[in-house]
Formats: C-alpha cells, sequence, structure tokens
C-alpha cells in the first residue's frame, strides 16, 4: 500500500496520529520497508522490495514506537514487545537517522555522564573491573561460540577483500598486528585483555614469542588455558589477573578491544603502566573503539552503559594521542579501521540471526536480543562514520634506531592479488523471528 494512500485514509485518531507517526518516520528511512500488524495485512512504504519488516500488535503500538526515542524503542525491542525481520542493520539506522527532541536528547546525555557508572572514569577499583568485565564477556562461552570465528577473537577483523570470510579476516588480523610489532621468536610479548586466547597463542606458535596474556573474565581464562594446552610446542601462559597488577618487562605489548573499558579520565594511567612494562626499544600496539570529535553521548551511550558495557567509555582518537604522549610515547604509525569494523558486525548479527536456536538454549531470550541488537546498531555506527576504530602503533620516545619505512608491515601481502576498492553495502540479511516462544536458557 502506497505512502500517501495509508495517509488520506480516514480512521479513528489513534490510526490518524499512528499514520502521522509513520509519515514521519518514512520520510527520514531511504529504505522500502513494512509494517505488518498481527491481525492484519502487512503495509508497504516506499516502492520495492522492503528491506525489513515490522512487525507489531496494532496502530497504537506503532505510534508508540514510532514516535519514541532510540533508548526506549531499544528497551522495547529486547523485551520482544515489537519483532524486526530482514535487514535489521537499517531498520536500526533508520530509528538513528529519525529526528529527535533537542530536550529528550539533552536529558539522555545528561544522564549517560551523570550515570553512577561513569564515576568509574575517575577511579575504578581492581573488584570493580572485573564485575564490569564479567558481565559482558562471562554470559557463555558457547554463546559466543555462535557468532564468533573458531578461534573465538572478538575484536576487528581485518577483511584482505570485501568478499572475505570473517574465519579468514581474524587470521589476517592476528598477522597484521604480529607484523606491526615486529614479533621475532623469543620475544616477550603481552596481550593486555587477551580474550579467548587468540592473539597469544597465534603469536606463540606462528611467531615463535614467549606470550603472556591477561583477562579478568574466569570463563576467557579456562578456555584460554585449554586452547594454549592443545599447541604443542608453543611457550603460552594465561593469568587471570587485572593489567595493573603485571610487573616484569616486555618486547612487545598489544591492547586489542580493551581500553574502552579503562575510561578516557583513566587513559594516562593506562598508557603510564603500559610505559613501565615495556623494554626501552620495544613496541606497543593499541586497538580501540574511538568517536569522532563531533559525537556526544546520548540515548544509545546510556542503552550500552546499562545494558552492554557497564564502565565502558567511548573517547576521541586526539585524547588517545595526547595521553600515550604525555606519558612518554610517540607514534609511530596510525591506522584507521572503520570499514573492517562494520563488515565484522555485518558478519557477527548475520551468525546471530542464522543460529538463533542455538543461542536461546545458552542465554535467555533478553540477553540474546540485547547483544543482537547493539552489534545492529554498531554495524550501523561505523558504517555511517559515528564510530571508528584507530590501530596505533606507539614507542618509547628516544633516539634509538627503528625502521624507516613500513615495508616490513607488508612484506608478506606483496603476492596477494591486487586491493579492491570498497563500499559500504546495506546487504540485505535473511533472519528468523524470535518473538515465537523459544526453549528456555538453560542454567
Amino acid at each position: 500500500m502506497a505512502t500517501e494512500a495509508i495517509i488520506s485514509t480516514p480512521g479513528s485518531a489513534i490510526a490518524t496520529k499512528a499514520d502521522s507517526a509513520v509519515a514521519a518516520w518514512h520520510r527520514t528511512t531511504p529504505e522500502t520497508y513494512e509494517v505488518r500488524f498481527s491481525n492484519g495485512a502487512p503495509e508497504t512504504w516506499g516502492e520495492g522490495i522492503p528491506a525489513f519488516t515490522v512487525i507489531l500488535r496494532d496502530r497504537r503500538q506503532m505510534q508508540e514506537l514510532f514516535s519514541s526515542d532510540a533508548y526506549s524503542a531499544a528497551l522495547s525491542f529486547i523485551r520482544g514487545e515489537f519483532d524486526v525481520e530482514g535487514d535489521l542493520i537499517a531498520a536500526v539506522r533508520s530509528q538513528l537517522n529519525r529526528h529527535r527532541r533537542v530536550w529528550r536528547e539533552l536529558l539522555y546525555a545528561a544522564a549517560a555522564r551523570l550515570a553512577p557508572h561513569r564515576i568509574e572514569t575517575y577511579l575504578q577499583t581492581r573488584a570493580r573491573a572485573a564485575e564490569n568485565i564479567r558481565h559482558h564477556y562471562d554470559r557463555s562461552n558457547e554463546f559466543y561460540k555462535q557468532f564468533l570465528d573458531p578461534r573465538m577473537v572478538y575484536s576487528c577483523a581485518y577483511f584482505p577483500t570485501p568478499e572475505a570470510s570473517l574465519d579468514e579476516a581474524q587470521v589476517a588480523k592476528l598477522d597484521h598486528i604480529c607484523r606491526k610489532l615486529d614479533l621475532r621468536p623469543g620475544d616477550r610479548f603481552l596481550d593486555i585483555g587477551c580474550g579467548w586466547g587468540s592473539l597469544v597463542i597465534h603469536a606463540a606458535e606462528r611467531y615463535g614469542a614467549q606470550a603472556i596474556g591477561c583477562t579478568l573474565s574466569r570463563n576467557q581464562t579456562e578456555y584460554a588455558r585449554e586452547s594454549a594446552r592443545r599447541v604443542k610446542g608453543a611457550e603460552v601462559a594465561i593469568q587471570e589477573m587485572d593489567f595493573r597488577e603485571i610487573s616484569g618487562r616486555f618486547d612487545k605489548i598489544a591492547s586489542v578491544g580493551m581500553f574502552e573499558h579503562v575510561g578516557r579520565h583513566r587513559l594516562r594511567s593506562y598508557f603510564r603502566k603500559v610505559h613501565d612494562l615495556l623494554e626501552p626499544d620495544g613496541l606497543f600496539l593499541n586497538h580501540g573503539i574511538v568517536r569522532p570529535e563531533f559525537v556526544t553521548d546520548g540515548a544509545q551511550t546510556l542503552f550500552l552503559q546499562r545494558k552492554v558495557f557497564p564502565g565502558g567509555e567511548l573517547t576521541h582518537l586526539s585524547g588517545v594521542i595526547r595521553a600515550a604522549e604525555l606519558t612518554g610515547f610517540e607514534i609511530l604509525d596510525l591506522e584507521d579501521l572503520r570499514p573492517h569494523y562494520a563488515l565484522t558486525c555485518r558478519s557477527w548479527v548475520e551468525r546471530l540471526q542464522r543460529n538463533v536456536a542455538a543461542c536461546l538454549e545458552t542465554v535467555d531470550r533478553e540477553t540474546y536480543r540485547t547483544w543482537l541488537l547493539y552489534l545492529a546498531g554498531s554495524a550501523a555506527s561505523f558504517e555511517d562514520g559515528l564510530t571508528s576504530v584507530s590501530q596505533l602503533l606507539l614507542a618509547k620516545r628516544s633516539n634509538r634506531t627503528r625502521r624507516l619505512t613500513r615495508d616490513y608491515i607488508c612484506a608478506e601481502a606483496k603476492n596477494r592479488a591486487p586491493a579492491k576498492s570498497f563500499r559500504y553495502q546495506t546487504r540485505r540479511i535473511s533472519s528468523t523471528r524470535i518473538s515465537k516462544p523459544q526453549p528456555e536458557a538453560r542454567a
């Protein structure tokens, strides 16, 4: 049914108000989409095949949803009050692109800044840091297996081509990091926030490093230790500890997707600790999500703080560089990986949707929908340039001799096929509805 036909159809006050809300929502939604009620025929907005379908009870709920802010809509989705079939990322983008009431955005921004978790950006105890990490990463290893690659890498992949699989791209990322760090046999290598151990195992097995990883997640520690035991001849140790408790010196250090948990006001103490752990001629690779200068806290920030990453905080790239330089580092290399994270998040969303039944055997329905929504929102945010991910290679500022070029980083890539240009694509994602009763989560 065409947009004009719906607006001009007479009806009740509820229907008129709902149609006005839909019309306003449609003006900021470039894709064709469909609205389907539980007891009525679908209504299509736009021309062509719908990118997604919003499934609602009735027009009253449509008016409430299409008039709501991003935070309220997110809570409604994770509670299962409405559903989306098709391209969830396009649906999330449509919600995020809507014009919002300024006063409400200011209210959410203030709530995000004044939330109890935000106090941690100034001072965070080790116990609190462990609690925050376990909230996110100790859900279930089986759950994470449903959407991560076989090595359980939970950070931005590195796609040699847009057509590369997620598994190929994650191995390429591990190699990319090891080459940047110029890892050599016998190097003492530390991975801060090692996750399920993929990087330390790769560094030891492929590059001969003496690798140590630390994480505050109990599930990750157990999994990583078991994985390391299966690799013969590799020198790998996994420690369940806060990076602030680590002592000793290391030739190479990596921190991949970890410093988002630090908080911008504690960045200098973070870099100071890494500086103390690094040998005078060592290298440090810091890889993490940053936001452009024009992006500030809002409804999305509040949702992530309360439901996904308590204690987490994104900062601007300028703040990261400033903190690093003030603690004695200099920047040797900077690479923006935003297109790669967009592809990574899309792959994770596709796998979550494909494996919905298996996911719901390991976590409850609200957890599943929370992760699905946050990753779909992340994909849209990376594609639209509202967040990015930066990989910095740092060294202690000194007069020591260093490599004059970066050729060594790409040495193994010279035999690859010519690089292809990349365009962000809103690929149609098939999905399985999850509003119907599903098996209960296992204890």
